[in-house]
């Protein structure tokens, strides 16, 4: 890697303001605003919308998406499925 020309790489903690959920983990992302961790550091901290602990997927309230319908309209439109 080149010298001086990266941004510096450091411990950030990402809080999911959704799920009231945070981790600890290391980016080059940096923050004005600080978290006291439980370790008794203080670290910056960066507010995100979505994590693992608020995206549906992964909580398991995803909704399944009917498409059958829209293939049933597909083939009605443009004919029969190749034979």
């Amino acid at each position: 890697m080149k010298h001086g020309i990266h941004p510096p790489y450091g411990p950030v903690v990402f809080r999911d303001k959704a799920a009231d959920w945070a981790f600890l983990t290391r980016s080059t992302m940096t923050s004005e605003e600080t978290i006291e961790w439980t370790d008794g550091n203080t670290y910056p901290v960066v507010d995100v919308e979505i994590s693992s602990a608020s995206h549906p997927f992964y909580t398991g309230q995803q909704r399944v998406v009917d498409t059958a319908g829209r293939v049933e309209r597909f083939r009605r439109r443009y004919g029969k499925e190749a034979s």
